[in-house]
């Protein structure tokens, strides 16, 4: 089967390979894929910004089918749609496994990165890594369900978005669309930054029930604008763009008491004004990925329709146009990118 990988470190190393079918291990099972979005960190690892082991198959987004169960799977059955959790292997024995961390796991081996992902027909997981599909979320939107995973641990287990709070987002990106509707979900006014680049993007979070779209070209007059749309200066800022003038910008605009949430990834060391932490009193918090307890989370958003994922899948491309849908991604195109395989 073909599968796009990164054969060696160093930018970008990418490449369309034939490589061997997975068959299922003891307590694994084989899925047929039928979407899988790329991420950020994709874009990362092809530009050796984030760690990965190569030669390895990249995708860890993914949705599909059930195609082969290993010895001692039980409570699966082939045919099955599925989501799967990206954690291939962890330690289960450090402090991070035992406390519901297993992000945090230092023995951690993700699919995508560590071990063979889903940009390929057929993928290799643990069973204990399924998510079972609710009957009317189809593929494309499924392969968002990891994404919304991490919004969810950002927003609401690491941080307790509340009704009423006035929230401010930068990044119209996938996870930048995906918290902005959790923070509404939540009860939260929000307003979504972009750059004039992210027009299209901006319409689509105005779509989604953005209080308020702004370009952060209006430099001088943004505090402004933004404490008008929100009804006040914003009590939490959320950095979804990974570029280091956004983070920059928000702790400028959050008020004093306020909340700075990470959840874009930057790729390099960045400068920032930090005193502004103390000045302000902020509370900073960042988050990695994802936990078993986000995931279930984000199938109740996403199947009650809290969440939309459709209106979050964009532009979707088979495998062997990979290097287009790269480009898509580096484009800026409204929505989640994905691959067919």
């Amino acid at each position: 089967m073909l599968a796009l990988r990164k054969v060696a470190p160093n930018d970008p190393n990418l490449a369309l390979l034939e490589v061997p079918e997975p068959t299922p291990g003891p307590g694994h099972v084989v899925v047929d894929v039928a979407a899988a979005g790329i991420c950020g960190t994709d874009v990362h690892i092809m530009h050796d910004e984030y760690r990965s082991d190569p030669p390895v198959t990249l995708g860890h987004e993914v949705a599909g089918t059930i195609a082969a169960l290993g010895d001692g799977v039980t409570g699966w059955e082939v045919g099955q749609r599925v989501v799967t959790e990206t954690y291939y292997s962890t330690c289960g024995r450090c402090e991070h496994c035992r406390t519901g961390r297993p992000n945090l796991c230092a023995s951690r081996r993700s699919i995508g990165s560590f071990e063979d992902g889903g940009f390929a027909p057929k993928l290799s997981t643990p069973a204990t890594n399924l998510h079972a599909l609710p009957d009317d979320l189809g593929f494309p939107e499924a392969a968002l369900v990891e994404p919304l995973a991490c919004v969810v641990r950002a927003l609401l287990e690491l941080n307790e978005l509340r009704a009423g709070d006035r929230a401010v987002i930068t990044g119209p990106g996938p996870i930048g669309l995906l918290a902005l509707q959790v923070a509404k979900a939540s009860g939260a006014r929000v307003v979504v930054l972009g750059t004039a680049a992210d027009a299209a993007r901006l319409e689509l979070a105005h779509r989604l029930g953005a209080d308020g779209v702004l370009t952060v070209e209006a430099a001088d007059g943004l505090a402004e604008a933004t404490a008008e749309a929100l009804g006040g200066e914003p009590d939490v800022a959320i950095e979804c763009s990974g570029a280091e003038p956004a983070a920059t910008l928000l702790l400028r605009l959050v008020r004093k008491a306020g909340r700075f949430v990470q959840v874009g990834l930057y790729g390099r060391p960045i400068a920032l004004d930090f005193d502004q932490v103390c000045y302000k009193e902020l509370r900073v918090s960042g988050s990695f990925a994802t936990t078993p307890s986000s995931w279930h989370r984000a199938l109740v958003l996403a199947g009650s329709g809290a969440v939309s994922l459709g209106a979050i899948v964009g532009a979707t491309y088979p495998l062997v146009e990979w290097e287009r849908a790269f480009e898509a991604v580096a484009a800026r195109t409204p929505g989640k990118v994905l691959l067919v395989p």
